[in-house]
């Protein structure tokens, strides 16, 4: 397997303070990452650099052995998905969110598919008539998740996803995930601060006031 992604002397800094420092960092093809370490540490900030929701202030980021910047940000988007700790869900059904996907690329819905997915994270059809206002907070991140993943992309980074879910929800993840990254082989990167997931992170990395440790 070779490199997916390459962080070469990242650094991100805003007019008051450094955020990231030099970071130098290489992801493997199909590697399930969990990243750890202290709130304001730039973990958030990271993540969104290798999505490209903003840029680094130097270095550079390649994906696939090409700088990020030649890319056009929206195929970029397809093979880099970023999720929030906090989705935001639209339209007025669950129905319209997993819809969009397909929209946008003007393809017609494959009910079957949506259904499938569903069902990988716990979710009845019946859910598709949901108005999201009336979804818990477990439903909608994974209704969220679901919409980042109905098209594999190479790259899902995570940030936080689990952190509001109950300890039921946290597992129906985790196996999800477990089965996109073996299975499917989509490389993953899980922002974490949840002592459990630590513990059973096959490769752990740490983020400390703007700092990497790989393999900490």
């Amino acid at each position: 397997m070779g490199t997916l992604m390459t962080l070469k002397n990242v650094g991100y800094r805003t007019a008051d303070r450094d955020i990231l420092h030099d970071i130098n960092w290489d992801i493997p093809e199909q590697a399930h990452l969990t990243l750890t370490g202290p709130s304001g540490g730039g973990k958030s900030t990271l993540l969104q650099l290798m999505a490209s929701l903003i840029s680094p202030t130097s270095g550079e980021v390649q994906f696939q052995g090409q700088p990020q910047s030649t890319y056009d940000p929206i195929a970029y988007r397809r093979q880099v998905s970023y999720c929030f700790q906090l989705p935001t869900l639209f339209g007025e059904t669950v129905a319209d969110n997993l819809a969009f996907p397909y929209q946008i690329r003007k393809l017609p819905v494959d009910q079957d598919h949506v259904k499938e997915a569903l069902a990988n994270v716990g979710l009845a059809p019946t859910v598709l008539d949901q108005p999201v206002d009336k979804l818990s907070g477990g439903e909608r991140q994974r209704v969220a998740l679901i919409r980042n993943v109905l098209f594999l992309p190479k790259l899902l980074l995570l940030d936080e996803v689990t952190a509001s879910l109950d300890e039921e929800n946290k597992t129906i993840i985790h196996h999800w995930l477990h089965h996109l990254n073996v299975d499917r082989q989509v490389t993953t990167i899980m922002i974490t601060h949840d002592s459990g997931e630590i513990q059973a992170a096959s490769q752990l990395v740490r983020l400390t006031a703007g700092e990497l440790e790989v393999g900490a």
